[in-house]
């Protein structure tokens, strides 16, 4: 069975609810670190998800109807 790839979205409720747990204190250590190293793949996913948004969002078609790099005139 394929893994479904989760939302942005539901990334960021799964970290925000990672950082209540570890904020709160009650976690042991192992615990504290395994959810340490969940936290920072989701923040990783989501800054990867930025960027690749950043990139498509920076290109525009051009006459060709090929995409390109937008540039400002100066």
């Amino acid at each position: 069975m394929e893994k479904k790839e989760k939302t942005f979205e539901e990334n960021l409720t799964n970290l925000e609810s990672i950082i209540k747990e570890l904020e709160n204190g009650d976690v042991d250590l192992d615990s504290a670190i395994n959810k340490y190293t969940e936290a920072m793949k989701i923040a990783k996913e989501c800054s990867d998800k930025l960027d690749n948004a950043l990139k498509a969002v920076n290109k525009v078609l051009n006459e060709n109807g090929e995409l390109e790099d937008f540039k400002t005139e100066d």
